[in-house]
Formats: C-alpha cells, structure tokens, sequence
C-alpha cells in the first residue's frame, strides 16, 4: 500500500515561522534608545546662604516656600546649597559663602531635572562649565539694592609685647547704588577692647570699592594675654549693620620671646619675621639698621638706642642676626638661642637645596618636596665665629646648579647648653612668596629651626593642633592643623564662650591633618583635653554674605538633558514568551493531527 505523505497545514507553518523568528530576533538581539529622565526625580537646589537673610528685602521666606511648592507639585528632592551641599531643612540659612558648583556636579551625576532657587549672587559662577550652567532651570529672587558701608579687612602683627606699638591695616569701603545725594560720606573708624575705645579716626567713604587706612595705638591700653579687638565703623547708619565691625586677635606678653636684628634689612627678613611669630607662636621684635651705626625699630622706624636694643636681646629666648651678623653681635652677649642668617653677601647662583641628612630637622623636613623648590640665590661661607664651634652638626646642604660637591647651608650646634643655628642660603623668601608647596615647605623649616632653638620652651613643641587662623567670618568654619608628632588623631576640645557658655567638642582630623569646628558668633577660650595647649579663637559676625552684590545668573527655562539607555530585545520578556509559545502551540497541534 502506498505510503501517505500528510503535510502541515498553513496554521502549522505560521507557527514554526514564528518561534524561529522570535529565536532569530533573540540571538541577533537589536536595541533599542528609550528615556530615562522620566524615570529619575527632579532635584531642586536652595540657596541656603546668609545673604537669603540679609537684613534689606530677605528672599528667604519666597524662596522657601517656592522650593516647597516645587517639591510637592513635581514630587522633588530638594537640596540646600551654600558653603556645601546638604540634605533639605526649614532652619534658617548659615552657610558664609554660595557656591552653587558643588550642588550642580551632584545633580548631574544623578541626572534628571534640575532647579535652581537662588537670589542670583552666586561667587563661583566662574568655575562653573558653561555647559552645565545652561542646563538648569533657575528662579532668581534677587534681594532689592541698597546701600552699605562695611569694614572689609583688619590686618597686623598678632603677637606682640608689652612696649610695642600696634599698628592695624585697615580696609573699609561702600557698595551699592546712592539713592540721594544726601548718604554720608564719613564714619569714624574705632578700635575698642572690653568696650573700651583705644583709638579712632575719621575716614572718608567712597562711592564705592575698598580704601585702606592705619589705625596706630600703644600695647600698654592691652591686658596680658589674648584680647579680642573690635573694629568698626560708626555713624554710618545703612541698613546693614552686621558688616560693619570686624574682630581681631591679640596676645599680649611681657617681653618678645623672639629678636631679629637685620643690618641691612631684606626680603628675607621680612618674610622670616612674619612666618617665625606665626609658626612658633610667639611675639618677634625686629630691629633694622638702615643707616651704619643708627638702629630702628622695624614696625615705627623710631631710633632705638644701644642700650634697649642689648636689653631687648637679653630678655629674649631666641635672637635672629640677619643680614650681617657682626654688625649686631655686640647686642648679644648673653647666653641666648640663636639664629645666624648672613644674607648680605655670598657666592650668588642657583644653588638648590638637596634632601636632609640625617639631623634633628630631618624629620620634621621628610615631606618636602625638595626637587620642586625655587634655588637660593646665594651661599655665603660660615662666619669664623659659628665654625670655630666644635660638635657643628650639617641639617641641609645645596649644590651650584645641581653640579659639582654639596656645601652646607644649614648647621646646627650646642655650646655649653646653648643652641646656635646657621643658615647661609639667602633668597628663601621666594618659597614663601609663590604659594602652595613651596611656601608650606618654607614654613616647615622656620618652624623646625625654632622648635629646635627653643627646645622644650618653644610653642611648636608643645602643640598638638593649632586654629589656622584665629578668626572665622560667620557661617564658614573654624580650620585647624594637626602640628603634633605622629599621626593625627582626634582632640577634645573645651571651649569657653562670652557670658559663661561652655561647650565641649571634639577635632577629627582627616588624612591631611586638617579638622573643621563651626562655631556661632563670638569669642572663645580654647583649651585641648590632655596637654597644655590653649588660646582664643573667633567667630565674627561680619560676613560676605551680607553686602549687597548683584545677581550674576538670571531666570532661564534651561536645558534639560534627556538621558536615554538602550534596551535590547533580551531584555523584552514578552519575546520568550512568544516563543516558547509557538513552538508548544506547533507542538500539541503535530501531536493532535498525527504528524511526526
């Protein structure tokens, strides 16, 4: 009997077509682009600076409640802005400073919708890429212009001793728009302590920018010890009256713990000066000789006679002979640390400084990187009187333009319990001056040679952690500096504020040696748990923020970028399904009509 051949039906076929299909379009897996800004929560970012609540049209409460509107109506995530980025909350602005490119490097990395709510006085607009400046949709609420006259800066000698006069750099100026011609033009400049008045003087205000002027007044008006001296301007009567004063501190001891004595007086001088007080903490003297035999003090150019000059060399626990030593030896017959810098004369070139030997500078030097410092631009022998010394002991040495043999620039030797330091490199004073490393490798070495000069009584070997700066404006926090041995680790500190309030915290220092401490407004007496560490530190109640300052962005739609992902058909479950689907459906049907 003839065999029958049964053939699938047309049903069968489009079966088979479709689950070879669907496996072709699986193995071949094409994609697909859809968005994703859809998928991602606007974010809306609030400027949570002090000028949203300056004293003149405050946008505070509108922004607010804009960015609550906001929050709710687009279902956002709302970020406060200011000195950093921080999580959304209803408490008053306290950031001293706007910087919006944080805020806007974080939203973008997150994509999705950006809004920005600010009153348009951002300070670092200029760092920000034009790219992704245009892409947020920013609400300005500017606050209304007005005018304001504000102290901008108080600068002079910190430490100082009891006999000296202080002489305090002081800059003022106006901003904002005259809207009559009747605004006062003159305030009177105070200084005061304890609320009492030590000096004054009537400036003129300008029509706008900053002047500066010199407020000069005796230590004697000072108590022993740490002051705090305010600095304002009276009589102006603008709306604004939280810029108008700034603090500055002042310790005051009995006799300057550190003399310099420069015949003739140089950069390096200077800059030596300046960095000794800050970096050892304590009050310098310097004395100059500008003409031969006629010696002055170096702050008032007022002649000095022999005898204080001798009286001030012995009282002091370091003396500094710059320039050229013999000119002031006489001065310094008393069995004192001391410190000799010939830096007017010497063999001129670029001598670069090569890494320490071993020495008792040495590690307190290990982190210099000496290969990217400027050269000395000289190298003067040892005076006859230092290399008679016996048990001298070489802490750095240079070479001439990286050739030839090492000479010594630095040498450190005791006699008879006394400690003598030489330096005979001049033109060190360029590290300090270019900044970053260089100056931080400058301030390294004056505070190594003081700390070894002074032993024990030096202020460096005693401290474990130091303000940066004894001043903060409001809303930016306090910054100290790991300066003990070892490896930073975190400090109690006890802090006693204005009116007998206490408060007790602790600095947490990171990798750098770095800790930050907010404070509010006012002046504190601090004191590190477990050593004898204490001073005053300050937060003052002026601020950037509360000048007046235009508005740098305006109101734009902007730019949102879509962010799409591709979807392969992989990822489509449904494909599967089809599928399998068909090849069980072609299946059951084969098995239904007998087919093999």
């Amino acid at each position: 009997m003839p065999r029958v051949t049964l053939l699938p039906s047309p049903g069968l076929a489009l079966l088979r077509a479709t689950g070879v299909t669907s496996l072709l379009l699986l193995l071949w897996n094409p994609g697909t682009t859809r968005s994703l800004a859809s998928d991602i929560q606007p974010i809306v970012l609030l400027d949570a600076s002090l000028s949203m609540s300056g004293a003149v049209g405050a946008p505070w409460r509108a922004a607010l409640d804009t960015a609550r509107a906001l929050g709710a109506k687009r279902n956002a995530i709302v970020w406060r802005f200011g000195a950093g980025v921080a999580a959304f909350d209803t408490t008053p602005p306290a950031d001293g400073a706007t910087r919006l490119a944080p805020a806007l490097d974080a939203a973008a990395a997150r994509g999705g919708e950006v809004i920005v709510v600010t009153d348009g006085a951002v300070t670092d607009v200029g760092t920000i890429p034009a790219d992704l400046l245009r892409r947020p949709r920013m609400i300005v609420l500017p606050r209304p212009p007005f005018r304001d006259a504000f102290v901008a800066a108080v600068e002079g000698q910190r430490r100082v001793s009891a006999g000296d006069t202080i002489r305090l750099r002081v800059s003022y100026g106006t901003a904002g728009k005259r809207e009559t011609g009747d605004e006062k033009r003159t305030a009177t400049l105070t200084a005061s302590v304890g609320g009492r008045r030590v000096a004054s003087r009537v400036v003129e205000l300008p029509d706008s920018g900053v002047l500066g002027t010199e407020l000069t007044f005796p230590v004697s008006r000072f108590p022993s010890g740490w002051s705090v001296l305010d600095v304002r301007l009276d009589g102006v009567g603008d709306p604004e009256p939280r810029d108008d004063a700034r603090r500055f501190a002042i310790e005051v001891s009995p006799q300057p713990a550190a003399v310099i004595f420069a015949s003739p007086p140089d950069w390096d001088t200077r800059f030596l000066a300046r960095t000794l007080g800050d970096v050892a903490r304590v009050p310098v003297k310097t004395f100059v000789e500008i003409e031969p035999g006629r010696w002055r003090d170096a702050a008032t150019l007022a002649p000095v006679p022999a005898a204080d000059l001798a009286r001030a060399a012995q009282g002091a626990r370091l003396v500094v002979l710059s320039g050229d030593p013999e000119r002031a030896r006489r001065f310094t017959e008393s069995p004192t640390a001391q410190l000799v810098w010939p830096t007017a004369r010497g063999q001129a070139g670029d001598w670069y400084l090569e890494r320490p030997p071993a020495s008792p500078l040495a590690g307190a030097l290990a982190g210099v990187a000496w290969d990217s410092l400027p050269p000395a631009v000289a190298v003067a022998d040892a005076m006859p009187q230092d290399s008679a010394k016996g048990g001298a002991m070489t802490a750095l040495t240079a070479r001439l333009a990286r050739r030839g043999a090492p000479r010594p620039v630095i040498t450190l030797a005791e006699v008879r319990g006394v400690r003598r330091a030489t330096v005979t490199a001049s033109g060190l004073w360029r590290w300090a001056f270019r900044g970053g490393a260089p100056e931080e490798a400058y301030r390294s070495l004056v505070a190594a040679l003081a700390d070894w000069l002074l032993g024990d009584r030096g202020a460096g070997s005693r401290e474990r952690a130091v303000p940066v700066a004894p001043e903060v404006p409001n809303g930016l926090p306090m910054a100290w500096r790991w300066t003990g041995a070892g490896d930073p680790r975190p400090l109690v500190v006890e802090l006693q504020g204005e009116g007998a309030t206490a408060r007790t915290d602790t600095l947490r220092f990171d990798a750098g040696g770095r800790a930050e401490l907010r404070l509010p407004p006012g002046a504190y007496r601090y004191a590190l748990a477990g050593g004898s560490e204490r001073g005053l530190v300050v937060t003052e109640e002026y601020s950037d923020e509360w000048r007046p300052a235009p508005p740098v962005l305006a109101a734009q739609p902007g730019q949102p970028e879509a962010r799409v992902a591709r979807v392969g058909l992989r990822d489509r479950w449904w494909l599967y399904v089809i599928a399998v689907a068909a090849f069980v459906a072609e299946w059951a049907w084969r098995r239904r009509q007998g087919l093999p």
